[in-house]
């Protein structure tokens, strides 16, 4: 049974979100404070996390924060209605996914659902080389000049994308259709804003070029150089 973790201070939200859950086939632990949401995130194992933004005691920016410095388990947040500076700093520090609040249910499970698909992109196990980057599918890890890099399960089916069509265009919707696991919609900056993380993460190429090349209008390429 798929383990949740349900970080708000919102009782009576997650009452009806959990038992939603757990009809769904979830296992939900609550927490109502982002203290005690990180310490037993950090103390024990789940599939993933949902964390709301704004919260007493740590806030779900904070508790993302020192999750990530430690874990790399799956984070949906939950953000205000509106409120897109929030899931833009959510996926910039290392949230998988976001949803605003209210949030319909059955949307919370997909989107659950889909972050939780967290295998290769492609059944091939071929480690990729592109340049200086190595990525090893059946590990999901990778190195930059031989340097271990982390990135969040979204980051790397991204990049997984990217590297095993080096070179050319792909496009948006397919990266948040293979990468995330769900069509993209508009307005829904979320394969942007993990693309700029891996720009950041992956640093630049050799020559001082940028790795990843906005492609505009078509959408988003791993330059490659000829021996790759």
């Amino acid at each position: 049974m798929v383990r949740l973790l349900l970080v708000d201070d919102d009782r009576e939200l997650c009452l009806m979100m959990s038992r939603y859950l757990q009809a769904e086939g979830f296992e939900c632990l609550c927490r109502y404070d982002g203290a005690s949401g990180l310490k037993l995130a950090l103390k024990e194992s789940f599939d993933a996390v949902i964390l709301d933004v704004m919260m007493p005691v740590l806030n779900g920016f904070e508790v993302l924060r020192q999750l990530r410095a430690r874990k790399n388990t799956p984070v949906l947040m939950l953000t205000a209605r509106g409120e897109d500076v929030d899931s833009i700093l959510g996926l910039e520090i290392g949230a998988d996914d976001y949803l605003t609040k209210p949030c319909n249910p059955k949307v919370l499970v997909a989107r659950l659902r889909a972050v939780l698909r967290r295998g290769p992109v492609k059944a091939d196990q071929t480690t990729l080389q592109v340049a200086s980057i190595t990525l090893h599918p059946g590990l999901r890890a990778i190195q930059v000049n031989g340097q271990a890099v982390e990135l969040t399960g979204a980051e790397f089916n991204l990049l997984q994308i990217l590297m095993r069509h080096a070179g050319a265009v792909v496009s948006k919707e397919h990266l948040c259709r293979q990468g995330l696991g769900r069509d993209l919609t508009s307005y829904d900056r979320s394969v942007d804003l993990h693309i700029s993380n891996l720009r950041r993460k992956l640093g630049p190429a050799e020559d001082g070029s940028a790795r990843i090349v906005t492609i505009r209008g078509g959408g988003y390429q791993l330059a490659a150089p000829p021996e790759s």
